[in-house]
């Protein structure tokens, strides 16, 4: 990612980009290729294998086993070991990629994800014309697992960072951590970590005939109990090599280390795979004690569950009353017809081609309050459509060839009165074309928010009028 790499856009990448390798539990050789995708696709893997070219989506409530990596499973078709390539396209910028293999599992390749980071790198990452919607954790999210000892958390904060730390009471790795500020950090200092095993798992993978292919010179293997020389001769001829030994830290001599706590910083690169399931960009500050797949991905669910129940907060417009306005109550004046006492927007602080965000301040002066229950004033729910309406006025006649326009109701819809509205509230009026405007017929959705609280909404439909 470099300097003028913008977070707040979606990325894809800038061409196609193919990798083989091994699976590291099948044993089976992949081809895989990556493609570019339009926004809002996301990760999407593709059996080009199987008949149908059937397509799983990188989503947590889709992962059906976590015991080595994290696989997703739709009907009967299974993608194994995603969290690497999930991994580096995430901490590559890229949001939207079709993901195309030819087996079950992505290739391991080296353990890492630097591989990938490469082959991202040679294709370049694209920026799209689409805005990235990032999901603000606001409230601490917790998950603890006693019986693993697992504990993660995600506190709130402007950036996706991360911290992990790893505690196997294993007296070769101890207690590591590993960090990361911003993902402009995950090339350098992540991408390159390869996973590790201990001795003792992997004589259990070797006994059930589960690691194929002799392909085990990709992982970092921790040795956590003292070998015989018998053992380290069968190690040898599954590593393909004339003699294996233990090195003075306790790690088997198969490979260097790239960090001296690249474990930890493995796991930390586990976490933004795994969460790369959530399916939605999030800000926050990942704090994973002892993490595995398993809980990575119970993890993401809960998160995933927090944002959709509180998805709707990201489409509360924000009001910075220090900002100028993109149109002053005297440049509303010059467009819309109504003048006092029914003119019901006071500015404008957002205009595109497909919305407007509009400000009306309401106070214990306006006329209506005198009648309105006096004693106990509430703002009329039909003065709120009104008040929408006019905003959406002002939408529809800035998209107008030039000349004067009127916009009269034709109909509306669903429309619910959530919170009342009462003196000092600013009301914060939202409007957002369905459909594009044909014929002078505008259809909208409306809402009125105070502060994060939706108070009203309903579909709007009207006509704009030429004036003679």
């Amino acid at each position: 990612m470099g300097a003028s790499f913008n977070p707040d856009k979606q990325h894809t990448l800038n061409s196609v980009i193919s990798i083989s390798g091994t699976g590291l539990h099948t044993g089976v050789k992949v081809d895989m290729t990556l493609r570019p995708a339009n926004p809002g696709f996301g990760f999407q893997f593709q059996r080009i294998d199987i008949a149908g070219m059937p397509i799983i989506k990188a989503d947590c409530d889709l992962v059906t086993d976590t015991s080595r990596g994290t696989t997703l499973e739709q009907g009967e078709v299974k993608v194994s070991t995603v969290e690497h390539i999930l991994a580096a396209l995430v901490g590559m910028g890229v949001d939207n990629c079709l993901i195309e293999i030819n087996g079950p599992e992505i290739p391991i390749m080296d353990g890492s994800s630097e591989p990938f980071v490469e082959i991202i790198e040679e294709a370049g990452v694209l920026e799209q014309d689409a805005t990235k919607t990032w999901y603000s954790i606001d409230n601490n999210i917790s998950f603890y697992d006693d019986v693993k000892r697992v504990e993660m958390t995600v506190l709130p904060s402007t950036d996706y960072k991360i911290t992990t730390l790893i505690d196997f009471n294993s007296p070769v790795l101890g207690t590591q951590h590993a960090s990361i500020k911003t993902m402009q950090e995950f090339k350098s200092e992540i991408a390159p970590c390869r996973t590790f095993c201990f001795l003792h798992e992997l004589e259990a993978l070797l006994d059930n005939n589960l690691i194929k292919g002799g392909d085990i010179n990709n992982a970092i293997v921790v040795v956590d109990k003292p070998v015989t020389d018998q053992e380290m001769a069968r190690l040898a001829k599954a590593f393909g090599r004339e003699r294996i030994e233990v090195k003075s830290e306790g790690y088997l001599n198969n490979l260097e280390l790239r960090f001296p706590n690249e474990p930890a910083r493995h796991k930390l690169l586990d976490v933004i795979g795994d969460l790369a399931l959530v399916g939605y960009p999030i800000k926050g500050h990942i704090m994973a004690n002892r993490p595995g797949h398993s809980t990575n991905v119970e993890f993401a669910k809960k998160i995933k569950q927090y944002i959709k129940k509180n998805k709707h907060t990201k489409d509360i417009p924000i009001y910075d009353p220090n900002q100028p306005p993109v149109f002053t109550q005297q440049q509303i004046e010059k467009t819309l017809p109504h003048r006092y006492p029914f003119l019901l927007v006071d500015k404008i602080i957002e205009l595109t081609d497909k919305h407007i965000v509009g400000i009306k301040n309401v106070t214990f002066n306006e006329f209506y309050f005198q009648g309105h229950f006096p004693g106990n004033p509430v703002m009329p729910g039909v003065l709120q459509i009104e008040a929408l309406a006019q905003t959406g006025g002002l939408l529809c006649i800035n998209a107008m060839p030039e000349g004067q326009y009127d916009t009269y109701f034709l109909k509306i819809d669903n429309c619910k009165f959530k919170q009342k509205v009462v003196p000092g509230d600013t009301m914060l009026l939202k409007m957002e074309l369905i459909e594009p405007i044909r014929r002078g017929i505008c259809v909208m959705r409306g809402s009125v928010f105070v502060g994060n609280k939706l108070c009203t909404e309903a579909d709007l439909t009207a006509q704009l009028v030429k004036r003679n």
